[in-house]
């Protein structure tokens, strides 16, 4: 269980640092990223880390 939650924070802060860099890399203005290629690297381990997170609460919520 312990192992779980080391796992689950990790997962957090994966997502965290992602979604801050895919922010801060995202021009308004254009509506284009500086670097494309790293940021759809960024945007895939982004929504796996995500997919993570959800799919990890709805097996909470069900025990």
């Amino acid at each position: 269980m312990e192992n779980n939650k080391t796992l689950l924070f990790t997962f957090r802060i994966i997502a965290i640092i992602l979604g801050v860099v895919l922010f801060k890399q995202f021009d308004f203005q254009t509506l284009k990223f500086e670097k494309p290629a790293l940021a759809i690297v960024y945007a895939i381990v982004f929504v796996f880390s995500i997919f993570v997170l959800i799919k990890n609460s709805k097996k909470r919520t069900d025990k």
